[in-house]
């Protein structure tokens, strides 16, 4: 099973329930897994975990682009230099226009002074804007690396995981919020180092002016500070609040405006009942926005007057100590200058905590989920894949999918010749497919082997063996390309290898059909693009199973929305392609009047093969085979069809 640290609950059971109306003992959903533990989170907490997440995000960026996060890094710290340089001239300024003597005297003394806080302020201004452009090209670095990272992951870690609900949820928290959060903890972690570098900035200048300095900053700041982390603990609750109610408004979004659900709006005249929906849930988010926002003015109006008050104070004393002679009126000057840029800059700091802090919970999903994944890729190979084969043997195979107690094949032991037509055929939930999925090298089996002639698949490279096989299958993938693409898939492009294909699976007269032929956008969503029926789709699927011209075919219901017709001809076809090159074919299909043909029949129930011979020596057997095809022949008699037929 796919390992996760953290547990959630995926299934959402008020999905369609109406809007506001979820049941208040309802587990929290992953997607609100964090929203509890930001809402509560006090400065401690989130000054705890502050080294840490810049950790990771400083490590994220070097690996994205080690020359911008340098630079970003450099360029900030070299600002906050200069901030405390045109702090320190400053008061060099105020000290030579409060000294004795004529103004004009004093204006001249000055002006080297002045000269360096604008120059200083002058460089501050220009390093800031090169950190701020070396900072956005970061981001789509940090961007890209990511999204690479955790696609080339989820495209290279054994299907077996994609049939966990664990393994997709893990992988939709990294991918939809995950993602998006590796750009943000980076950014923000940039925004609590400037801040914190221009707070040192103003603290070092205070300390070196004047020891009892440092504290009236502190004193100062603390109720701005305050403020902007209340503020944020509340726009965090409201998302906790909303977290629902927007998800659902969402969907109801979608339903409306996506192409697949467009057809049925209209069928049943949705579309009032649907906005009516969406606008009950839009109210509901705009009236706790209005009160959030009336909410945060009071604490800021709050902080304000508290920043008011600690602000007067600081003058207070700032003024007795000028009164008492213990400080010049320059220092003093000096002092409120720095107390503002401290300010200015603890705000930016605690704001960028928070954010920080928020965005690292869900950026550590995307870490976990990209360090699991690595885990447990395929091994790397020691050997090649075989060319080909004579015989293909699979070997007392167990396999159990994710989460299930009883295993989809138990014990399965079965043999392939080169050139043969073999047919496994069962009811639903017999394991068939799972089988079939075997042989194509996409599940290894937990216990037993899959061997082709004597070399065990579980030691070779599975994308080299992979090579090695065609599959044709019921759900195969409506690609949004070309007709030739969706045929020629990743191999070289050849016309007349195409042709051979296409002529194999009927699928040339589904292309004559289209306006660009070959070239045709087979998506009707984008402009020029065009649509396929189920059938010509099908045909489409096992042409791109013709076309790679491998060894092993394995047809999985490759006729199941094919009318009869065309069933047989595809069906004749199939047997001409293996017999023409010496291939072997797996076919899978509830239609046991094609399998009649087969070189062996492969009977499974619950996970067993139970029969195996012709389909001659099975009718004779008066088995499980029998039993079915007996059944299913005199519902075509009697003009009915059963459900082992039509259930695909």
């Amino acid at each position: 099973m796919w390992p996760v640290r953290r547990k959630h609950t995926p299934a959402d059971p008020d999905a369609g329930s109406p809007a506001g109306t979820a049941p208040p003992a309802l587990a929290r959903r992953w997607w609100q897994k964090y929203d509890e533990e930001v809402a509560a989170a006090r400065w401690w907490r989130v000054a705890g975990r502050l080294p840490a997440l810049v950790g990771q995000a400083l490590r994220l960026a070097w690996r994205a682009s080690r020359t911008d996060t340098a630079a970003t890094v450099a360029l900030n710290l070299l600002a906050g230099v200069c901030t405390a340089a045109a702090l320190v001239a400053t008061a060099g300024v105020l000290e030579q226009l409060f000294a004795a003597g004529p103004t004009p005297d004093r204006v001249r003394a000055a002006v080297p002074a002045l000269l360096l806080v604008a120059g200083a302020a002058l460089l501050r201004g220009a390093l800031s804007a090169a950190a701020g452009w070396s900072q956005a090209r970061l981001a789509p670095h940090v961007e890209r690396m990511a999204e690479l990272r955790l696609l080339r992951l989820a495209a290279e870690i054994d299907l077996a995981a994609f049939d966990d609900p664990e393994f997709h949820d893990a992988l939709y928290r990294a991918s939809s919020r995950g993602i998006e959060e590796a750009k943000a903890v980076v950014a923000r972690s940039v925004d609590v180092l400037t801040g914190l570098v221009g707070l040192v900035a103003a603290a070092g200048v205070l300390t070196v002016l004047h020891p009892v300095l440092l504290p009236l900053l502190v004193c100062a700041v603390l109720p701005e500070g305050w403020a902007a982390s209340e503020a944020a603990r509340m726009r965090h609750a409201l998302l906790m609040a909303m977290t629902e109610k927007r998800r659902r408004k969402w969907l109801l979004s979608d339903l409306l405006t996506d192409r697949r659900t467009a057809a049925e709006v209209r069928s049943f005249t949705m579309r009032d009942r649907l906005l009516a929906d969406f606008d009950q849930v839009a109210r509901t988010e705009r009236d706790a926005q209005l009160a959030l926002a009336r909410r945060q003015t009071g604490v800021r109006l709050l902080g304000d007057a508290a920043g008011g008050l600690a602000t007067a104070g600081v003058y207070t004393v700032l003024g007795l100590l000028l009164a008492a002679g213990a400080m010049p009126l320059a220092v003093a000057g000096t002092a409120v200058l720095a107390i503002r840029t401290g300010r200015s800059a603890l705000s930016q700091t605690v704001m960028g905590m928070n954010q920080c802090y928020e965005s690292g919970l869900y950026f550590e999903d995307y870490l976990e989920f990209c360090a699991t994944a690595a885990a447990h890729l395929p091994p790397d190979a020691p050997s090649p894949a075989p060319a080909g084969f004579e015989r293909i043997t699979v070997e007392n195979a167990v396999f159990r999918y994710p989460g299930k107690d009883t295993p989809a094949l138990d014990d399965v032991s079965v043999v392939l010749r080169r050139g043969e037509v073999v047919a496994l055929v069962g009811e639903n939930g017999s394991g068939k497919t799972t089988l079939a999925k075997l042989l194509a090298g996409l599940y290894t089996p937990q216990r037993g082997r899959v061997r082709w002639d004597g070399v065990d698949l579980a030691a070779v490279d599975t994308h080299q063996l992979r090579q090695r096989i065609a599959v044709v299958g019921q759900d195969h993938t409506h690609w949004p390309m070309s007709a030739r693409r969706n045929v020629v898939m990743s191999a070289p492009d050849d016309d007349e290898r195409l042709r051979r294909a296409a002529a194999v699976a009927d699928a040339q007269a589904v292309v004559d059909e289209l306006p660009h032929g070959w070239d045709t956008l087979l998506d009707r969503r984008f402009a020029d693009g065009h649509e396929l029926s189920g059938g010509q789709w099908q045909r489409v699927a096992a042409a791109r199973g013709f076309y790679r011209d491998a060894p092993l075919l394995v047809c999985d219901e490759p006729t199941a929305a094919l009318d009869a017709r065309a069933e047989h001809r595809l069906f004749e076809s199939i047997r001409a392609h293996a017999g023409a090159a010496d291939r072997t074919v797996v076919l899978i299909t509830h239609r046991l009047a094609s399998v009649r043909l087969a070189d062996r029949i492969y009977v499974l129930d619950h996970g067993h093969v139970v029969e195996q011979g012709t389909h001659e020596q099975l009718m004779r057997q008066g088995g499980h085979y029998a039993g079915l095809y007996t059944l299913q022949a005199n519902a075509y008699r009697d003009g009915r069809t059963t459900d082992l037929e039509a259930t695909p």
